[in-house]
């Protein structure tokens, strides 16, 4: 196996033998096949769309499959063969339609090397043929620029996935997947090339960002600031981690009068401003972080516990019984909830003891999306143009396990009294519940929501930078991301097709990138690491 698409990779440079995940080498390889085949589909989906032909469940299992890929999501071989399966079925059904409208089905080069009856021995095999480094006389610098189309692609489709389980779907966002995936098969292409496609990924995960958050919002209602307790109620319990809403939504409905308290962990904590959410009198708060101590927390809750989407380390032995996943989630020994009953749920945290007695905790402020902080726009420009407040810093991204991380709660930590850090995505969780006080009754710590919600923060800084009459880059405002996996590839992709300069970026750069590619990045958008809390803080303040 190779496999180096996450932040926590073997050396900086690549997983060879076991993934740093988890991940299996089988898994891997079967991972490695269904991400090309979904190539081959797309070259059909694209001449499909030359002869009229848009088929949505073509666009949904793109999507899907592209989605269980993701670092952290489906680690069960047994359900890649079954989507491998459904690979031929929907490739074979497809380019029979193409065929018959006319369209090309004939490339030539395409490698259709199985068919539904391969076993996963088999399927392995052909997987290890098709893997990253599959092709070694590719020259590096294409290479680093097409796996870095592939992992933004991997976030949009992550982000499309949960945007059309809301029914918000937009065919710019399905086509360019395919157009983008397609294009990876052809040889031809130049670093040129590869560079307009990486910054189209940009452009289109703006896209699907805003159809996500039209589907939050229409749904559950514009986030309200919100104070949620930290400790823990007597009783029952259940905990829901990962980013969809709808599931949430449903586990809520589900256990409504039978007395189970449901909690949030990771990037769910931000469903609680969600009016339509917290409006369930047993939705209570927040249990735990999101990957330093998961763990030690999950081993310790206990409830049930249901994963909606990725971001968990393996699961432990200790609580594997505990666990539930829906969607594309999936490990091997865990139980899988199928069709939106969480039955199985509901009656494992009715048999586990729950918590004894009423925990008090701390609390912690969520509900700062756009509308929320737009809301209050005034009185920010207000602090801004009176000196109050001298900067913003958006301090935020993914969580990981891996040592270095430490610089993001030491960053915000000295920022200096007379600045507001805005944070999002799981990265928060190193600092969430700092208390930095407020500014003229603006708080200094801001939490714009989950990784999507990065929407939330472009629109919040094209407004203030349409109020100051300014670009973006000439605000008083400075990002300090943390990444992880792929969907942070897409975010950073559409800073970048947004012209963002001056990000810096950590724990470390990606391995994927090679040092031309970064002196591309470096010398266009001025992208740089992070070093250490001071000496950024000197460069960025003075």
């Amino acid at each position: 196996m190779f496999c180096f698409q996450c932040e926590q990779t073997a050396k900086g440079e690549g997983c060879t033998k076991l993934g740093v995940c988890g991940k299996q080498p089988d898994v891997a390889a079967l991972q490695d096949l269904l991400v090309y085949e979904i190539k081959v589909l797309s070259r059909f989906a694209v001449e499909g769309r030359k002869a009229g032909l848009v088929d949505d469940a073509v666009n949904r299992f793109t999507s899907e499959a592209l989605f269980a890929t993701l670092t952290n999501v489906d680690f069960d071989p047994e359900r890649f063969v079954e989507m491998l399966d459904r690979c031929v079925q929907v490739r074979e059904d497809l380019k029979r339609r193409v065929a018959a409208a006319g369209g090309r089905t004939d490339f030539g080069s395409e490698r259709v090397t199985y068919t539904s009856s391969a076993g996963k021995d088999e399927l392995v095999s052909l997987g290890e043929q098709v893997g990253v480094k599959a092709d070694p006389d590719l020259n590096p610098d294409l290479l680093s620029l097409r796996e870095l189309l592939i992992y933004g692609l991997k976030g949009v489709a992550a982000y499309a996935d949960h945007a059309r389980i809301l029914g918000q779907v937009d065919d710019r966002v399905d086509a360019f997947i395919h157009e983008a995936l397609a294009a990876t098969l052809d040889k031809s292409l130049s670093a040129d090339d590869y560079v307009g496609l990486v910054m189209k990924c940009g452009e289109i995960n703006l896209r699907t960002m805003e159809l996500l958050d039209a589907g939050n919002t229409g749904t559950y209602g514009h986030p309200v600031p919100t104070q949620v307790p930290l400790g823990q109620k007597q009783g029952k319990a259940i905990l829901v981690s990962g980013h969809d809403l709808k599931d949430l939504d449903t586990i809520l409905k589900q256990t409504a009068g039978k007395g189970i308290t449901v909690y949030t962990h990771g990037e769910m904590l931000p469903c609680h401003g969600y009016p339509e959410l917290k409006k369930y009198p047993h939705f209570y708060g927040h249990y735990g972080t999101a990957w330093q101590n998961q763990a030690r927390e999950f081993a310790a809750f206990p409830g049930a516990i249901l994963m909606t989407t990725n971001c968990i380390q393996k699961p432990q032995d200790a609580y594997k019984d505990n666990i539930f996943t829906t969607g594309l989630v999936g490990w091997p020994g865990v139980t899988h909830v199928a069709n939106n009953d969480f039955t199985p749920v509901i009656e494992k945290a009715l048999a586990l003891p729950g918590f004894a007695a009423d925990v008090p905790g701390k609390s912690v402020m969520v509900g700062f999306g756009h509308n929320a902080v737009l809301g209050v726009a005034p009185a920010v420009i207000e602090a801004v143009k009176n000196k109050q407040i001298r900067h913003f810093f958006l301090v935020g991204g993914c969580d990981g396990a891996k040592p270095g991380r430490s610089y993001y709660t030491e960053f915000v930590e000295k920022v200096p009294a007379d600045c507001v850090v805005l944070t999002l995505a799981c990265g928060k969780f190193r600092f969430f519940d700092k208390d930095l006080g407020a500014i003229g009754g603006i708080p200094r710590l801001l939490d714009v929501g989950q990784c999507n919600d990065a929407y939330s923060a472009i629109k919040i800084a094209s407004a203030l930078a349409e109020a100051f009459g300014c670009g973006v880059n000439d605000l008083p405002l400075s990002m300090i991301l943390s990444w992880y996996e792929q969907k942070a590839c897409a975010i950073l992709l559409t800073l970048l097709y947004l012209g963002i300069k001056d990000i810096r970026l950590g724990p470390t750069l990606p391995a994927f990138i090679t040092p031309n590619i970064l002196n591309v990045l470096v010398e266009k958008f001025n992208i740089m690491p992070i070093t250490t809390p001071d000496q950024d803080l000197k460069a960025i303040l003075g």
